[in-house]
């Protein structure tokens, strides 16, 4: 651990640092998860709940005193706590009881809340299942809604197609919100939005989702340091892998080496999504963040018909004039699919000089907000090249959360407001 005095700790967080509570292994208990975070640190924890209320939890970390400090004084807030509520229990409820901790090291209390809440929704599904084993009711009951279109089969369907839909509507109706976030042309960075997008939701405490739907260049698992990550099974399917409050999804994951090509026509990949959102244990989500090739191929495609109701789509450009007229083709694509257009994004706009940050115009700008005046859709905003943004991917951390201080993480954050506040928005009017 490190040492109390370099970290400038408050009396009561340096107490739960140096004395934490309720650390290590609960052995009995009926509720549990482990997540490792961006920055490398494991948090994991137990609860014990009887008559939906939490009587025993604790906590285990490999991370340095502030996650000490807050994984002891999570297991303290929700004492007693019933568990719909203790869900709620967010970063910034550890960071007020702990008195603070340095600027650096609250994203330990972000940890300390996402696995907390994990270890919860744990507990809740494996109630949710054990309710629905004792009714033995067979139709999809997660939504609640009577004309649900996946409580009957169609007509002609067949019962295996309708049981197959009938799982996917299930997986569904758990996720709120679905962003997919496309490009009319490769190599605008598409794939570096999805991550940062995803991770600042994260960040801000939504229970997040992100799946990479580009069969054939799978980059998510690059750009967020989980080469080598295997795919689980679990009782309820195949287990994303976690980091942080994250869940990812990508055929990297299934591919026996990194080098592997995949070389599949069109039914195999939509098949491969379709078991990507079918069988795999997405749990409750706030968010989905859909990671798609570039073009209106057969991926895009897809994704938007399996899901059938796409909350919004962000579309990726470059100023060249060749990468936005293809955009133009992503929002027709959108229209025709009845896809709400939540705005384009167009990056590499200009060079962010990494000593002063002054941004110098390398090719020529504002074709992305053109783009968007001439289509009747919203301009998100510009994202400069930074060299940073580069190291970041490289090294498989979120840049947004690597260089949060910098002023192109910061302008990201703005170009992202409207995605995030997406929710809020849809939550005011519910």
């Amino acid at each position: 651990m490190c040492a109390k005095d370099d970290l400038k700790m408050s009396p009561i967080a340096q107490d739960h640092a140096l004395h934490p509570r309720n650390n290590g292994p609960l052995w009995n208990y009926n509720g549990h998860a482990r997540i490792t975070g961006p920055c490398g640190t494991m948090m994991e924890f137990w609860v014990a709940v009887e008559q939906d209320k939490i009587k025993r939890s604790s906590f285990s970390t490999d991370g340095c005193g502030p996650s000490l400090a807050s994984g002891s004084m999570a297991t303290c807030l929700v004492q007693d706590k019933r568990v719909e509520d203790a869900v709620f229990v967010q970063a910034k409820d550890l960071l007020e009881a702990l008195g603070g901790l340095p600027k650096e090291h609250e994203h330990c209390a972000l940890l300390a809340a996402n696995t907390l809440k994990a270890a919860c929704e744990d507990w809740l599904d494996r109630n949710r299942r054990h309710e629905k084993n004792k009714t033995g009711e067979p139709s999809c009951d997660t939504c609640g809604e009577k004309e649900c279109a996946a409580k009957s089969p169609r007509p002609d369907e067949s019962k295996k197609d309708f049981e197959e839909r009938r799982q996917l509507q299930a997986r569904l109706c758990r996720i709120r919100r679905k962003v997919v976030v496309l490009s009319g042309k490769g190599g605008v960075g598409k794939s570096t939005v999805a991550v940062n997008l995803a991770t600042a939701l994260m960040l801000l405490g939504k229970r997040v989702g992100l799946m990479d739907v580009d069969i054939h260049g799978p980059s998510i698992p690059t750009m967020l340091g989980l080469e080598g990550e295997m795919i689980q099974s679990g009782e309820d399917g195949m287990l994303p892998v976690e980091l942080g409050g994250m869940k990812v999804m990508s055929i990297g994951f299934l591919l026996p080496h990194p080098n592997e090509a995949v070389i599949w026509r069109g039914p195999m990949k939509m098949a491969v999504i379709k078991q990507f959102l079918k069988d795999v244990d997405w749990g409750d989500l706030d968010f989905l963040i859909i990671d798609s090739p570039p073009g209106t191929g057969d991926e895009p495609l897809s994704v938007c018909q399996l899901i059938g109701k796409m909350d919004g789509a962000v579309v990726v450009t470059t100023p060249q004039k060749v990468a936005a007229v293809d955009v133009r083709k992503s929002i027709t694509f959108c229209q025709r699919l009845q896809v709400p257009v939540i705005g384009v994004i167009e990056n590499m706009s200009g060079f962010a000089c990494p000593a002063c940050g002054e941004v110098t115009p390398v090719f020529r700008t504002g074709g992305g907000r053109s783009i968007a005046q001439d289509m009747q859709v919203p301009f998100l905003g510009a994202i400069p090249m930074d060299p940073q943004i580069t190291e970041a991917c490289d090294e498989g951390r979120a840049f947004i959360h690597q260089y949060a201080s910098t002023a192109t993480a910061q302008c990201m954050e703005r170009i992202i407001r409207p995605i995030i506040d997406l929710d809020a928005v849809v939550e005011k009017n519910t």
